[in-house]
């Protein structure tokens, strides 16, 4: 016969192990009775720790406590070091929720060759962007993935994307798949921490965009980082690989940041803000360069072009027949861009700006045209403060672009209020005076000729 003592320690196994099997597997399991574990489990594990006698060794206390679900997004599974086949698989997603208001804006706008255009105003609520991101590694820690699901319901579109790569160490790691071309800051695994709603009208208007390509990444020396990228182009999301041309971008960004860390770790890592204000002073200095043989994926019979991702200065497309001269369109061109940025952080105050430099060159075109390449500079600039810490920030920004073909700029002001202790979930406010928006982007709040007061209140929650 059993002693009593042995007898209830296997029924205290067995009720336990019978409630874990309803739950879903995964190494690092919340602890019984917490979010995330199912009422039934935390009942009957309950039970059986009431029949386990009061001298129960600290080590069966440890092993029952389990580790938090939460590590920087949600532990789906991960197991223990010493398995055959490690594995980790992360949820982590990125929603945003905006009202956005144009109607105040001029109904008409005058190119530089005199053509009157609309102005495509707004008035709606959208699901501004949702990524739901699946990562991890498998096989070998040093072996990462992710998967990726991209919505906008502004621009009716949906992308999945996949990467792959391999960290050989933390000064250098080599991934494959869909990223951000790291032209711009906005770029290098900031979103969504921006200061304001989104990227600045200067940022949209330089910056590139999103394709598939290898880049390698890692902070070789204490401070400093980089990342270097060559891809199929500035934005080739919704195009085919069959109207893809044969001339492949290169980007690369470099930043220091000599007095530590810009940020805390993980996700927010690049945030704008100082929502943790910290006493002591963080500094920020950066550098870009991209160039890109562009091509507008569309034949010559068709005005609109599919390559969406270059405006001239007037704000019209590029590749759009009439650009440059009325009736001709530019098939080819060649885009270079260099971006400097800096940010100082101390106590709840952050200001972090970026100058740019665009030329658009050696343009291929089906007639005449009369420049030979467009120079575009500008910048963007902006100040947060958290007059309650964690809690509540002000902030004011502008940006300004001065171009071959005309001169934009706006300014901003607006409060941000985690209402929760954390700087991952915030609603924003926002209102800013724009003249003469020179960019077009459905998820963003610009359309090319804005001009007037727009009033944005978003909420975005990214974990």
């Amino acid at each position: 016969m059993l002693k009593r003592g042995v007898r209830v320690r296997l029924l205290t196994a067995l009720v336990y192990t019978s409630a874990m099997l309803f739950e879903a597997p995964a190494y690092g399991q919340p602890p019984a009775g917490q979010p995330g574990t199912s009422d039934s489990a935390a009942a009957a594990v309950a039970a059986a720790e009431a029949s386990v006698p009061a001298s129960s060794s600290p080590a069966q206390q440890s092993e029952r406590k389990g580790i938090e679900r939460y590590q920087d997004g949600i532990v789906i599974w991960e197991t223990s070091d010493d398995v055959t086949v490690p594995f980790l698989m992360k949820f982590n997603l990125n929603t945003q929720v905006r009202y956005l208001n144009t109607t105040a804006s001029d109904e008409t706008f005058t190119d530089h060759l005199g053509v009157v255009r609309d102005v495509n105003t707004r008035n709606d609520i959208t699901v501004n962007r949702t990524m739901f991101i699946l990562g991890g590694y498998i096989f070998d820690k040093r072996l990462r993935y992710s998967s990726t699901v991209w919505t906008s319901a502004g621009a009716a579109s949906i992308v999945v994307a996949g990467t792959i790569g391999w960290q050989f160490n933390k000064g250098f790691t080599v991934t494959g798949g869909y990223t951000g071309v790291p032209g711009s800051r906005s770029l290098v695994n900031t979103f969504p921490f921006f200061t304001a709603s989104d990227r600045s009208m200067a940022d949209n208007f330089f910056r590139p965009g999103f394709t598939q390509g290898v880049w390698a990444t890692g902070e070789p020396v204490k401070g400093l980082n980089y990342l270097v990228f060559v891809g199929n182009g500035l934005n080739t999301l919704n195009i085919s690989s069959t109207k893809i041309d044969t001339h492949l971008l290169y980007s690369g960004s470099v930043w220091w940041e000599p007095l530590g860390d810009y940020g805390e770790p993980g996700k927010s890592r690049n945030m704008y803000d100082d929502y943790f204000a910290s006493e002591k002073m963080r500094i920020r200095v950066g550098t870009a360069f991209t160039s890109s043989r562009e091509d507008r994926f569309s034949n010559l019979d068709q005005s609109s072009p599919e390559n969406t991702s270059l405006h001239n200065s007037d704000g019209v497309l590029t590749f759009s027949t009439g650009a440059f001269a009325t009736g001709v369109t530019v098939q080819k061109a060649t885009y270079q861009m260099w971006a400097i940025d800096g940010g100082i952080k101390w106590n709840g105050l952050a200001i972090n700006g970026q100058y740019y430099f665009r030329w658009i060159d050696d343009f291929d075109a089906d007639g005449p045209i009369p420049i030979d390449s467009t120079y575009d500079h500008g910048f963007e600039l902006s100040a947060s403060y958290f007059i309650f810490p964690k809690e509540l920030a002000v902030y004011a920004r502008g940006s300004a672009v001065n171009g071959e073909f005309g001169d934009s700029w706006e300014y901003a002001g607006g409060v941000k209020w985690h209402f929760l202790p954390t700087e991952r979930m915030w609603l924003t406010g926002e209102l800013m005076r724009v003249h003469k928006a020179p960019y077009s982007g459905a998820f963003t709040p610009y359309t090319s000729g804005l001009t007037g007061w727009v009033p944005m209140i978003q909420a975005i929650l990214a974990f």
